[in-house]
């Protein structure tokens, strides 16, 4: 039983990693896409989003080395703590972002112009990061591990600012409304920054 249980474990251990290394790639990729589109249309929302995205990467990277310091029981839960902080410190500087970033918005009152490629790569991030985070939510399960568990978490709210910043670019290119994700992603702040909150306090759970 207690082999049967490693090799499970193991085997968990290496789908984390997987979809760790996935998170990196895409995050990369959609960031590349967000950030050049932003600039082309001069949208602050893509560009941002694309700033998002490289706070994913540096959540996927603390959750690969997590997951490498697996079979050192001492050095795994230092690893633990570490990358829950690390998750956590992502939360805080994505609230940070979106109140500085909606606020420019709201601020300058410029609609950027309409962005073909940024709305596909935010529609293709709806599709993507919910089954990456169901993904990511089994692993931590089965691992106890609440540092994967903080990083389904990010990428939770990756999709919920997909989705926004999708309604955002549709609403302004069918109707001129520019307003929409800046108003919406401000209201998403308090969610994340408790979130953060809690993972630099050590309280996200594991729970499913």
């Amino acid at each position: 039983m207690a082999v049967e249980q490693r090799i499970t474990r193991e085997s968990q251990v290496q789908r984390g990693r997987r979809l760790e290394y996935f998170t990196i790639a895409y995050n990369c990729l959609e960031g590349l896409i967000s950030i050049i589109s932003g600039l082309i249309a001069g949208s602050v929302s893509l560009i941002g989003f694309g700033i998002d995205s490289g706070i994913e990467v540096t959540s996927g990277a603390a959750l690969l080395w997590r997951l490498s310091r697996e079979y050192d029981a001492e050095r795994r839960e230092a690893a633990e703590r570490t990358s829950l902080r690390i998750v956590g410190l992502c939360f805080i500087a994505l609230a940070i972002y979106l109140v500085y970033d909606s606020g420019a918005m709201l601020l300058h009152r410029e609609p950027p112009d309409p962005s073909i490629p940024g709305i596909a790569i935010a529609a293709l991030s709806v599709v993507v990061m919910p089954l990456l985070a169901r993904a990511k939510r089994r692993v931590a399960a089965s691992i106890g591990s609440a540092a994967m568990h903080a990083d389904s978490r990010q990428t939770d709210f990756c999709t919920y600012l997909s989705a926004i910043l999708l309604s955002g670019l549709l609403l302004n290119a069918l109707f001129g409304w520019w307003w929409a994700d800046p108003i919406a992603a401000l209201a998403m702040v308090p969610i994340i920054a408790n979130e953060g909150i809690q993972s630099l306090r050590g309280e996200s759970c594991c729970d499913d």
